[in-house]
């Protein structure tokens, strides 16, 4: 808008130019010329009419053009536009359709800032666990000694079913029907998990039941989770820093494995004996907790058992954990390994859980390292605790895996598939598993039968063989050279193949790697090129460092939406930041522009918030602009036709009043008020977002348009007064309009057509429009009343002016109507020959309203199919994309040529 502005500036400065280099011209002609202008006597003249100075008075009228012409430049707009968005933001607040009732938790927008901008993204970039998923962990199966437990099936692998068209869900040995409910569902939050073998203390009659003891002593006492126990039932519940936490903690407890008192320096559980099968009580000393963080992915406890034994009890993700097992602990890494990525395929969330036994010596030296570390007040001290904890949390010995379950939020689904039908690019950044995101990534309709994958990652045989040399240049180049050779092959498969859809997965070694200054570039090339991006195993950095490429990369709109900490540098990178306000604290809320409660409702913050606020901002800009020029323009061609002497065409206080009280309302009205198609349209017409999108209503085009219209209408209204007003008699005594009477006149007819022109470009009147339109034009003879009654030393040319020259005269009601027509009239032609026949997204959808055609799911189903490409996502495209109506539009189309 700024640029607008600098090109009204422009307008002005060249205007005052040409006038005072005219009116120089004129000035010095009146000497040599015989008076031509004699009414101004420039014989008598100091300065301003002087024809012996006529340079220095064409520097005064050059300075009191400026002055004049400054209505050109809307000073008031800045504040208008900051009214408006404060309104949008509380309209966005108190949308009832955005409240979460479980929760009880509206749409707040913490920021006034970004309202038009909510209907421009064209990226949106989002985490998945608390934000797709629920956050609602429960512990649903587990692989113990190489064994997995646990019969419960997934939303992922009802998906998988569907997808692959299977009637049946393999899970294990069983075979279970899909959609029948094989497991009861646990009525403990939590724990959904069911297996004859381990419940009911059947666990202990199983050949490893000292490695499932040890499997679940460890999720009871490797944590940081604080336990209160109700006085009155004795019944303890869990305050836990994460949903994975507390679920592991109630799952030990449901097994037999209570953790119920923390101290400071122990923890104490209540567990069942393996060799008595009593339930006994120990306490664990604490002697040291390796704190989890995004670049250990483990997280860690020493403990020393009652016996005396000194105990690191470790879990943590796969990619970490594997490489820390020792080589009597790896008895069971094959099986563990097999189930993980069996539990990674049904959507589930693993960790991987050991342990090691450690001498005396051993934790003493590594304790005194380990405080030294700690107290350490250098620069690199978190690097220097992470090297002391990496020599101790390894040779470890593997116990086995659990997997928990986040289930996909209540309309995720149908949120991306109206997303994507809206153009918008959706990017996942999550930290899982490859496999877990790719079929959370068709749950939730990202991802469709018939895409084919560019999958990017370090996995292969010839980087693995390498990483085990330990030569880290090596390592990076070949890792680099890979990413590098797998990028290179994911553009040449889209080059060749333009109209089919893609999605690019990525992990976050290769990430790494794919983030370089000299990679970048290429590998944002192939992403924005696929219909969905997912980058798995990636750090909070790296979500930070993809949102920032893409947001400069592109220069387009980008949005990042999450619900937890690790999720705030994506938010604050990214042009709006949406913070869910899930279980995992405020830190995003609290870093964001926007808070929901869920993220079914980003749907309708971008489609319906975010369109009407783009499109009533964007009218709203360009309205001002009109109203300022047919003003402006009516000024600039009075004096014109004064020959640039510095008149003004109205009194002062017309002059001044203008922008503050006779055409301000209804502006502000229409960018609070107006919308172009009902909420309902909105949803069901994803495409009109894409009006923001590629900005069509605020393009140089149509602000340029608009402008035109506001000089065609100054022209109209000057040319058509002063024709009318001289030189013929005004009144029935014959009088003859003067300068007061024209300068009344005039600016009757511009407040009357630039508050016309706002109820033509209104397309959804409420009573409060009505009000400020008409109320506008009313205020004018109200304010002309009673200014007129004013003493004439403050009124000046406006005294008594309605009550005995204009509103007495029949003519002065005739040249209103007349010339208010008039004015419109190029407008009203222009804007019907193009709703008819050059109609814009908005456009078709208002005809289908008027031919009532918005309830006919046919003509409805043929209309959205404009949204669709072949490289769209969600469900609605992948049930076209069964059907083929592209390639049959597409062949029909080639055929016609």
């Amino acid at each position: 808008m700024d640029r607008i502005i600098y090109f009204l500036f422009a307008v002005l400065f060249t205007i005052s130019f040409v006038g005072s280099v005219y009116f120089g011209i004129v000035t010095k002609e009146d000497l040599d010329g015989g008076h031509k202008r004699w009414y101004l006597q420039p014989d008598r003249s100091e300065i301003f009419f002087d024809p012996r100075r006529a340079p220095a008075a064409a520097v005064y009228h050059f300075l009191t053009a400026i002055m004049l012409y400054s209505y050109f430049i809307p000073i008031s707009l800045y504040v208008s536009i900051e009214i408006v968005k404060v309104l949008q933001s509380i309209f966005i607040n108190q949308d009832i359709n955005m409240y979460h009732e479980e929760t009880d938790k509206p749409a707040h927008a913490r920021t006034s800032n970004l309202t038009e901008e909510l209907g421009q993204v064209d990226t949106i970039l989002s985490d998945k666990t608390g934000t797709l998923t629920c956050n609602s962990m429960e512990f649903v199966k587990c692989s113990v000694a190489g064994t997995a437990y646990g019969r419960g099936i997934t939303e992922v692998e009802r998906a998988m079913a569907k997808r692959n068209g299977s009637p049946l869900l393999k899970i294990g040995k069983d075979h279970v029907e899909d959609g029948a409910v094989s497991p009861r569902k646990s009525t403990v939050k939590g724990f959904n998990f069911e297996d004859e073998r381990i419940m009911n203390a059947n666990w202990l009659f199983e050949p490893h039941s000292d490695v499932i003891q040890k499997f679940f002593r460890l999720l009871a006492v490797c944590h940081t989770v604080i336990p209160e126990v109700d006085e009155g039932t004795g019944k303890v519940a869990y305050e836990a820093e994460s949903p994975d936490e507390a679920a592991f903690v109630i799952a030990a407890r449901e097994i037999g494995f209570e953790f119920y008192k923390r101290t400071q320096t122990s923890v104490s559980v209540h567990e069942l004996d393996l060799a008595s099968g009593q339930r006994i009580e120990r306490s664990y000393k604490i002697l040291n907790v390796l704190e989890f963080n995004s670049t250990r992915k483990r997280m860690s406890v020493i403990v020393k058992d009652e016996d005396g034994k000194i105990l690191l009890l470790s879990k943590g993700a796969d990619s970490i954990m594997f490489e820390r097992l020792g080589k009597n602990g790896r008895e069971f890494e094959e099986e563990t390994k097999e189930h993980v990525n069996e539990y990674a395929d049904a959507g589930l969330r693993t960790l991987i859980l050991a342990y090691r036994k450690l001498s005396e010596e051993e934790y003493k030296t590594f304790n005194e390292k380990f405080l030294e570390a700690k107290n350490s007040i250098s620069e690199d001290r978190e690097t220097i605790i992470d090297e002391v904890t990496d020599n101790i949390e390894k040779d470890l010995i593997l116990l086995g895996a659990t997997a928990v379950e986040d289930k996909l939020q209540p309309g995720v689904p149908d949120c991306i598939d109206k997303l994507a039908q809206a153009g918008i690019k959706i990017w996942v950044l999550t930290g899982d598993k490859m496999e877990t995101a790719i079929n959370i990534g068709y749950a939730c309709s990202l991802l469709r039968q018939g895409m084919k994958q560019i999958i990017i990652t370090l996995e292969s045989p010839d980087i693995k063989t390498i990483e085990k040399t330990g030569e880290k240049n090596a390592i990076a180049k070949a890792s680099k050279e890979n990413v590098l050779r797998q990028i290179t092959e994911g553009k040449a498969l889209l080059t060749a193949s333009s109209t089919e859809a893609f999605a690019l997965i990525i992990d976050g070694k290769s990430l790494t790697y794919a983030l370089d200054d000299d990679v970048k570039n290429m590998f944002l090339d192939l992403a924005i090129r696929c219909a969905s991006v997912i980058c798995c195993r990636s750090s909070p950095k790296q979500k930070a460092l993809v949102t920032r490429l893409v947001k400069f990369g592109t220069g387009k709109i980008t949005l990042a939406i999450g619900d937890g900490a690790n999720d705030v540098g994506m938010l604050q990178e990214a042009d709006i930041g949406i913070g869910i306000s899930g279980v995992e604290g405020m830190q995003a809320v609290m870093s964001s522009d926007v808070a929901i409660a869920q993220f079914r409702f980003l749907e309708r913050l971008l489609l319906v918030h975010g369109h009407w606020c783009y499109r009533r901002i964007s009218s709203m800009i360009c309205y001002f602009f009109y109203k300022n020029i047919v003003f402006g323009i009516t000024v600039f061609l009075y004096e014109a036709y004064t020959s640039f002497s510095g008149q003004p065409a109205y009194n002062d206080w017309f002059l001044s009043t203008y922008n503050v009280f006779f055409t301000s309302l209804p502006v502000i009205a229409l960018g609070v008020f107006d919308q172009d198609v009902s909420a309902r349209l909105c949803l069901k017409f994803p495409l009109l977002y894409q009006e923001g999108v590629q900005n069509l209503l605020f393009r140089w085009r149509r602000i340029i348009g608009w402008m035109v219209n506001g000089a065609c209408s100054a022209v109209i209204i000057f040319f058509l007064c002063i024709t009318a007003l001289d030189p013929q008699a005004y009144k029935k005594d014959g009088k003859v309009a003067g300068y007061a009477v024209v300068g009344a006149t005039m600016y009757t007819c511009v407040v009357w057509v630039a508050n016309c022109q706002m109820a033509l470009a209104i397309s959804y009147f409420t009573l409060i429009q009505h009000i400020v339109i008409w109320g506008g034009i009313a205020l004018w003879y109200i304010f002309l009343l009673i200014y007129g009654t004013m003493a004439t030393t403050f009124s000046t040319t406006a005294y008594k002016i309605f009550v005995e020259a204009l509103a007495p005269a029949p003519f002065y009601w005739i040249i209103i109507i007349l010339v208010t027509i008039s004015a419109l009239l190029p407008y009203f032609i222009y804007n019907a020959i193009q709703t008819r026949f050059f109609p814009l997204y908005h456009g078709m959808i208002q005809w289908i309203r008027y031919e009532g055609k918005s309830d006919d799911p046919e003509y409805c189903h043929v209309v959205r199919q404009r949204s669709i490409r072949p490289t769209t996502v969600g469900f609605t495209a992948r049930s076209l994309a069964r059907t083929n109506p592209l390639e049959d539009r597409k062949e029909r189309s080639s055929s016609h040529r």
